[in-house]
């Protein structure tokens, strides 16, 4: 028999949380909880839930925040269940990469069956992996931790940004346009002394020298990519 699908509920509402379950458990689905955005993504992270139901309104971090975090590594469908009913809070949430909306209060039923439209839908693509190892080097893409030789270095939220996007194409090149576009916005495309100053620092961090690389490779002219893929 196949495993039944794993419902990761992300939401500090210890009520909402145990009527979720008891209603998931009693339709043959296996239930992971949560009370914390850092939880949810490190249970998420551990367990590759087949749906996320997500609270925006969680006591340590947004929950527009997590699921930007969640979208970084997976594409499992997003429920995202909240009392913040304004259009403007779906658009975000739904433009961030959530699949559903639904307010609270909410019905029971319409809510299970929203769940079975989502494990209905197959996700395109491969899902990222939570981690990339590449010899001595781990990016951690969903813990956002970078270590060398099984050591924690520190690296800048934009020096991160663009080691995680280079792990997760590893071999391939990714373009500066793209890489520029990605992380700091289709208005600074051009900005290609942004992207040259934030990867000497990363070079720099990981000790890997640009004329002999271990870890990033300069393809002159187009962009960079990261060995090891």
């Amino acid at each position: 028999m196949s495993q039944p699908a794993t419902i990761l509920v992300i939401d500090d509402e210890p009520q909402i949380r145990k009527f979720l379950r008891i209603s998931l458990v009693s339709q043959g689905y296996s239930v992971l909880e949560a009370a914390t955005g850092v939880e949810g993504l490190s249970l998420a992270a551990l367990n590759k839930p087949d749906v996320l139901v997500l609270d925006l309104g969680l006591p340590d971090m947004d929950g527009q925040q997590v699921l930007c975090e969640f979208r970084e590594w997976s594409n499992a469908p997003v429920l995202v269940l909240s009392v913040r009913a304004s259009e403007a809070q779906k658009v975000q949430a739904l433009d961030a990469g959530a699949n559903d909306y639904v307010t609270k209060p909410f019905g029971i039923q319409e809510f299970l069956a929203r769940i079975r439209a989502l494990l209905r839908q197959a996700p395109a693509g491969e899902t990222q992996p939570a981690a990339v190892e590449l010899g001595p080097l781990t990016i951690d893409l969903a813990f956002r931790r970078v270590l060398l030789d099984g050591v924690e270095v520190a690296l800048t939220r934009k020096e991160f940004a663009v080691l995680a996007q280079l792990a997760r194409y590893p071999g391939r090149v990714i373009t500066q346009q793209q890489l520029l576009k990605d992380i700091w916005g289709p208005t600074h495309i051009e900005n290609s002394h942004y992207l040259r100053i934030v990867v000497g620092h990363v070079r720099q961090t990981l000790a890997d020298d640009p004329t002999c690389p271990r870890f990033i490779a300069t393809e002159p002219g187009v962009g960079y990519r990261l060995l090891g893929g």
